[in-house]
């Protein structure tokens, strides 16, 4: 079964800030919202389904719960609609934290909502502020309680390399996220866009984007702590449709449309590394004549050799292995086994 979201995009509708590093229309290549295209939208991908896909109408772009009651309501009584012949399973948005009332849940519980995909993006108050989110901290606990004491599940949106944000700062919001309650996350490395304050710090040079590996390498180590908590990490980075090829729109960043299969090698790389380490537990002079064996699940064989065998690569560098052979094995219970050969 494949779990599809049919994507409407709302630019900038709710939402009252201009953040430093957002240009809406530009992500989502909409200028304009038209509600009478709503439904021909949702048909048209409805069409392209098989049987057995799971479908959910998901409202992305701006901050669905911000907008207009009744363009906000129109909205969810399109959606419902689908939901009542059971052509989707339900309905999903994307929304600001300090979006989320008591007023928002009553209105959101008449409805078959599924998740709440919330913008945390940093849990420090001086990284949001530099950014100018118009909300702090204290506005993401609360908004999650009331989703969690309302029995509405929710998804933790958190950035990578953000303006003044630190290694430690995006451990810890993904260590908080996994303590709010939410269900699942996304984590999204910084890309400068045209047309942003952010791009103008760029080019000033008081921002330095992030390089590809240094976005791998951090966003790994909080793909981590979602993995030891159980939470299923459900993208990361932009999708390569997101108009990220074009110099009209993107200025500076890792942008590569392998950047979660990037992401998930480096974290089984980090783990052999801790593994050599602790179990081996050999100078690098006692390994230059030696085969590094490393089993792992059949489905991650890909993944543990790496992007352009960058894994191994990296193995050989940092050991001086002989050679290093991979196999997969299929009723391995967890992710990589490693042994020495002569």
């Amino acid at each position: 079964m494949r779990h599809i979201n049919i994507p409407i995009f709302i630019p900038h509708l709710g939402c009252p800030n201009q953040c430093i590093f957002c240009n809406q229309r530009h992500i989502s290549g909409t200028v304009e919202f038209d509600i009478s295209t709503v439904k021909s939208a949702i048909d048209e991908t409805l069409s392209t389904v098989k049987c057995g896909d799971e479908c959910e109408i998901a409202f992305f772009g701006g901050s669905f719960t911000g907008i207009d009651r009744d363009l906000m309501v129109t909205l969810l009584d399109i959606a419902e609609e689908y939901v009542k012949y059971g052509r989707v399973v339900g309905i999903r948005m994307s929304t600001r934290p300090d979006y989320i009332s008591q007023e928002i849940i009553d209105i959101l519980k008449k409805y078959t909502i599924t998740f709440v995909e919330l913008g945390i993006q940093s849990m420090n108050d001086a990284v949001l502020a530099y950014l100018k989110r118009g909300h702090t901290v204290a506005d993401t606990v609360r908004a999650a309680e009331f989703l969690n004491s309302n029995g509405i599940p929710f998804v933790g949106q958190m950035m990578i390399g953000l303006p003044k944000s630190t290694k430690e700062d995006e451990r810890h919001c993904a260590e908080q996220i996994c303590k709010l309650g939410a269900v699942a996350a996304r984590i999204y490395p910084t890309i400068v866009f045209c047309q942003t304050e952010l791009a103008d710090l760029t080019k000033s040079g008081e921002y330095v984007a992030l390089t590809l590996d240094e976005a791998v390498e951090r966003s790994a180590s909080v793909l981590r702590v979602f993995n030891d908590n159980n939470i299923r990490c459900i993208r990361i980075g932009l999708s390569d449709s997101e108009n990220l090829h074009s110099s009209k729109t993107y200025v500076d960043g890792p942008n590569s449309p392998s950047i979660g299969e990037m992401v998930k090698s480096r974290l089984i790389l980090d783990k052999i590394i801790e593994s050599i380490d602790k179990e081996l537990n050999c100078f690098e002079s006692n390994l230059k004549d030696k085969i590094l064996q490393i089993e792992c699940k059949e489905s991650l064989v890909s993944q543990t050799i790496g992007h352009r065998r960058k894994n191994l690569v990296e193995l050989k560098n940092k050991y001086g292995f002989r050679d290093i052979k991979v196999f997969g094995n299929p009723g391995l219970d967890f992710d990589t086994k490693i042994e020495l050969k002569n």
